[in-house]
């Protein structure tokens, strides 16, 4: 290859390492996350010292004696490790993820004129709010008396954000939606972390090298805050990778599906946790499998409600001539879908077609008319914002075309 002809996107590579980065540090923070909390549902009293339970596992070839002291030991041993950096790199990475693709991207991904007129430095300022005002409920509701009672904290933090999906589906696209809820649950996971998880565990570490007894109320809030992460952890993932799956973010009312999939997380996290605890999961996971069952039934429904592809009062057979053919989508594509869904997008927002998906030929097209179908022509998800102005009209020509077997 001549040196006039080697080019490097360092821009599509940065995003790739970032999104690499973000993966890596949420596998480590997650892992630590539910290995403690496996740790504290399997322990035992101790059979001497003046640890408040201890647990033996084997791993590795080799055997591992675990004690954990409720308050605090009374010395403080030689090294000390402290697990908080993959909790910051995993909010780190994440945030710049949402900037790189959402803000940067707003025009693109994060903003629907057909929903609000937004311009870009309005929907990235809406975008933080929501991140800001989220911990700011959060964590004046774990303080305030409702805090005490964690079904109650539960229930009330489900249905703020619940009403926020509602809220962000209103101004923003479902995708952009379901995103800042994800970063909104993951902001407060992080700030758990950061504002009262090792601040608490610093003041303990303090009360002991000063010899004196360190607040039992310090490791309580501690440990509240990390259950309330445990229970977020699934429905967070979920919205990772939901915008992978088109028939949840554009239902009818995503807001309803992400709050029916977010309870489903919820509800599997609980299964295991009773699990660790040797505790009875029979109850759990009936409620876990009504509420995937529902989730699913839900989203199958709305799918049913979609636009239907019109069709001819006549009989299918007489419907086929009727059908558009190549020549009449082929227009269709050049204007609506090639600036990103070709070899080279003109999109500078796309240095290839997302997902690979290629729209540029006949071929193409065919082999990727049932996307097309679910998401341009059933949802209206694309293009992304409806920015190119597709009607309806034009959707049904596409969907015509496809129900007809894709002629060309």
């Amino acid at each position: 290859m001549s040196a006039a002809t080697f080019s490097v996107d360092w821009a599509e590579w940065f995003n790739l390492a970032v999104r690499w980065f973000h993966l890596t540090a949420g596998i480590a923070w997650i892992g630590s996350s539910f290995y403690f909390v496996w740790l504290d549902n399997h322990l035992v009293p101790p059979k001497s010292g003046e640890a408040s339970g201890e647990v033996w596992s084997v791993h590795g070839g080799g055997f591992y004696h675990n004690e954990k002291f409720q308050v605090a030991p009374s010395q403080m041993p030689d090294e000390l490790h402290w697990f908080k950096w993959e909790a910051y790199t995993t909010w780190i990475t994440g945030f710049l993820m949402l900037v790189l693709v959402y803000y940067v991207g707003a025009q693109s991904f994060l903003i629907d004129p057909a929903k609000a007129k937004l311009s870009s430095p309005d929907a990235i300022a809406l975008g933080l709010s929501a991140l800001l005002v989220g911990w700011v409920f959060y964590d004046a509701l774990c303080r305030s008396p409702l805090g005490r009672d964690g079904r109650v904290l539960g229930a009330i933090w489900f249905g703020f954000l619940v009403l926020a999906a509602w809220f962000l589906n209103t101004i923003f696209s479902a995708r952009g939606a379901y995103l800042h809820i994800g970063a909104m649950m993951g902001t407060a996971m992080v700030a758990n972390v950061f504002f009262v998880i090792i601040p608490n565990q610093r003041k303990v570490v303090a009360a002991l090298v000063a010899g004196k007894e360190p607040d039992p109320a310090l490791g309580k809030a501690a440990k509240q805050r990390s259950v309330h992460n445990n229970y977020m952890t699934l429905p967070v993932l979920f919205i990772m990778i939901s915008h992978h799956y088109a028939m949840t973010y554009g239902a009818a009312r995503p807001w309803l599906v992400l709050a029916l999939l977010g309870l489903t997380g919820v509800a599997v996290r609980h299964v295991f946790n009773l699990r660790h605890r040797g505790a009875p999961t029979g109850r759990a996971i009936a409620v876990a499998a009504v509420m995937a069952l529902v989730s699913v039934t839900y989203v199958s429904g709305e799918k049913a409600t979609l636009p239907p592809v019109p069709v001819p009062a006549a009989s299918a057979a007489a419907a086929v001539p009727m059908a558009a053919g190549w020549a009449s989508v082929q227009p269709i594509f050049t204007k609506h879908c090639l600036a990103c869904h070709s070899d080279h997008p003109s999109n500078p927002a796309f240095p290839a077609p997302p997902l690979g998906v290629k729209l540029d030929s006949f071929d193409h097209a065919r082999s990727f008319a049932p996307r097309v179908q679910k998401v341009a022509v059933a949802a209206e998800i694309m293009p992304l914002g409806n920015l190119t102005g597709m009607t309806r009209a034009e959707r049904d020509t596409i969907g015509r075309w496809i129900a007809a077997g894709t002629p060309q």
